[in-house]
């Protein structure tokens, strides 16, 4: 046997280092989305930022975020996870580096110099997820895909834990602007990661064809990449309307709404919550914000693992899949007694168990892996994400409204445990049996 068929023999392992570049990439995504809620903390006082204007702020990225779902799953379709996603990269990191430039317009313009660049921001990563999903069902069997949507879902968590002490110390050290210069210089080297790094699965320099076929045969859609450009635009309202009809599917995606609350909760007002309602200072609600996005990090790769290992033995795709989401969430519920919590001990206690559940449960994008139209992950990934990400819109204003008519965080923390409870009864009663969507020719176009 010569040395190419020995090479060819040989199974590679390309697919680990491709989902460690999503984790990292969805981490760095997440840290752009947590900046403004500790750097608001230094900003000049003139700009009045009261709770309910803070809520405008995160409202500004949220709603654009969510109205650029749809368009960035019809065009990850089109043109491919690498070229779509590698864009997305370079653009929110400019707007990074641009909003730290605001802080030398006057006070008075810095509100709505902000604030639009949010918006452009939100546009910017709406192709992230769905990406991640779509390059997850390409590049995984799916015996492995809990596992591995687990990996990028938990940098939601991992984030801050990483992040949170690093813009601690330079807002302390160098004032607000330095977080976000940071996260335009750390883009620039990220994408010349990603361009380096990232292809299809057939067309990867480094990958073996044992590797292709170990993939292929579990259920990895090897082709998704390869044949972007030869396939219909999956942009239309009547592949919306075909997507919506599924029961199984929109209880996913109301699933995911719930979910995605207690993430924007987390990302936006945790932050908040410690330096105003607990009276932290800003280098302390940095690491202490790091000890829930720690266990919520742990959660979500265990809640991929206990999935697959429960459909490795045996169980039901829907059994294996809606047991740690139903848990979890029920887990998540405890965030409520953290307001008969007075010691600070005993509160990051019951944030910490609410945010491990929360990472147990955060397997959506694992079912739209498992559920989606061959050839429409990318838009089924889409609409799943203008559905969770819908959260993101409504949480910081409810919140913020909760908190400015109140004075206190408590109704607010009612507010996100009630909302985990509806993802429990989203994933029972409403999703039923999960299962691949198969077209039949004419839907399929």
């Amino acid at each position: 046997m010569d040395n190419c068929t020995l090479a060819e023999a040989r199974q590679t392992r390309i697919r680990y280092l491709i989902i460690c570049i999503l984790f990292v990439v969805s981490c760095f995504s997440f840290a752009d989305r947590s900046a403004l809620s500790q750097a608001v903390t230094s900003m000049p006082k003139e700009m009045n930022l009261t709770p309910q204007r803070m809520g405008f702020l995160l409202f500004g990225f949220g709603w654009a975020y969510a109205l650029g779902q749809l368009p960035s799953g019809g065009l990850l379709d089109r043109f491919g996870s690498k070229r779509v996603y590698g864009i997305s990269i370079i653009l929110w990191s400019l707007f990074a580096f641009l909003t730290g430039c605001a802080g030398y317009v006057t006070a008075s313009a810095v509100f709505t110099v902000i604030f639009v660049l949010r918006i452009l921001s939100g546009l910017a990563q709406s192709p992230v997820f769905p990406g991640n999903g779509r390059i997850v069902a390409a590049w995984f069997p799916a015996s492995e895909r809990g596992r591995a949507s687990a990996i990028f879902n938990s940098a939601q968590y991992f984030a801050l834990p990483i992040f949170a002490p690093i813009f601690g110390w330079l807002i302390h050290t160098a004032g607000w602007q330095s977080c976000f210069w940071f996260l335009g210089a750390l883009g620039a080297a990220l994408t010349v990661v990603w361009f380096t790094t990232i292809y299809g699965v057939k067309e990867h320099p480094r990958i073996s064809q044992s590797e292709v076929e170990f993939i292929e045969r579990g259920g990895g859609l090897v082709n998704t990449d390869a044949q972007a450009n030869a396939k219909k635009n999956t942009l239309t309202w009547a592949t919306v309307k075909m997507l919506l009809s599924y029961r199984m599917l929109v209880g996913v995606y109301i699933g995911q709404y719930c979910i995605t609350t207690l993430t924007w909760f987390f990302l936006t007002w945790f932050p908040l919550y410690l330096s105003q309602a607990r009276h932290m200072s800003v280098l302390k609600v940095g690491f202490a914000a790091a000890v829930p996005g720690l266990c919520g990090g742990f959660g979500g790769i265990l809640g991929g693992v206990i999935s697959d290992r429960l459909l490795h033995s045996g169980c039901s795709l829907s059994f294996a899949r809606k047991l740690p989401i139903m848990a979890g969430m029920g887990l998540s519920m405890t965030i409520i007694a953290c307001n008969y919590a007075h010691s600070q001990t005993v509160m990051l206690l019951f944030m910490s168990i609410s945010f491990f559940g929360k990472g147990v449960g955060a397997l959506g994008w694992t079912v739209i892996s498992d559920t989606s139209p061959k050839g429409m992950v990318g838009m089924n990934g889409a609409l799943f994400n203008l559905f969770g990400n819908t959260a993101g819109i409504t949480t910081p204003l409810i919140i913020g409204s909760i908190v400015e008519r109140t004075h206190s965080y408590n109704g607010a923390l009612i507010f996100v445990g009630l909302i985990a409870f509806c993802a429990i009864v989203s994933y029972g009663p409403i999703v039923g049996e999960i299962k691949r969507i198969e077209l039949n020719p004419a839907q399929a176009g």
